[in-house]
């Protein structure tokens, strides 16, 4: 599968290379293309609020590849800064919660499919993914790269993008559905797993080694106190 998705990437970014190499030539900021990114997002999410669901599906994957393009024209241009990082990342949240935010505004007005529960949903997905993004965030803080879990953002932009634009409302709004829940549940166990993964990395491994000698020591001494009370008394 990893393969697979590897092969995808690769293809994805031999057909972006000619808009690249364009913007490379013009010497474009690479900060305006972030921007142009979210915006175009945050069009496909409003699209999403208005049920159009197959439109916004293709709105977000065909602008998705500026998510690419601003790392890249950083990159070849030697524009890449910590406050383009900064930005790039922080604008990422954006596109993310207004993505879901949109769907959430859909499940919370579209009278046919009208459904708190979805709404829930949503809302626990938006949590997950920021609580994804951030336990990365903070973990790159202390240094530690904790780029692990089930999901990462291009795994959800995909998720939130190719299934609404080719099957939209389709089986009565089914597949968005489960596309929905598939990332509440897979963002929240990112964010564990990347938890799990700070805690087993910031924990010395001379405090396991200590506290493994004192459990055996404790065993031991209890060992012997049991075997000092059944032990036979010497006869007079």
């Amino acid at each position: 599968m990893k393969s697979l998705w590897d092969s995808i990437k690769k293809g994805y970014l031999r057909l972006i290379e000619p808009v690249a190499d364009y913007l490379v030539r013009r010497r474009v900021n690479p900060n305006v293309i972030t921007t142009i990114g979210t915006l175009c997002t945050i069009a496909a999410a409003v699209t999403y609020a208005f049920g159009h669901i197959s439109i916004g599906g293709w709105i977000l994957g065909l602008t998705a590849l500026f998510d690419v393009l601003d790392g890249i024209v950083a990159r070849r241009t030697g524009r890449e800064t910590k406050f383009g990082a900064f930005y790039d990342s922080s604008l990422d949240r954006v596109s993310d919660g207004m993505i879901l935010g949109g769907l959430c505004v859909f499940y919370a007005t579209d009278t046919p499919r009208h459904s708190v529960g979805m709404v829930i949903i949503c809302l626990l997905a938006i949590i997950g993914t920021f609580l994804t993004s951030y336990t990365r965030a903070r973990a790159d803080a202390l240094g530690i790269d904790a780029k692990v879990g089930m999901i990462q953002r291009v795994e959800r932009v995909v998720l939130l993008s190719a299934p609404q634009a080719f099957f939209g409302l389709a089986f009565n709004g089914l597949v968005l559905g489960a596309i929905v829940m598939l990332l509440a549940v897979t963002s929240w166990i990112t964010a564990i797993q990347r938890i799990a993964f700070v805690h087993a990395a910031t924990t010395p491994s001379s405090r396991r080694d200590k506290t493994s000698e004192l459990s055996a020591s404790s065993t031991a001494a209890s060992d012997g106190a049991r075997a000092a009370v059944h032990a036979p008394s010497p006869r007079p």
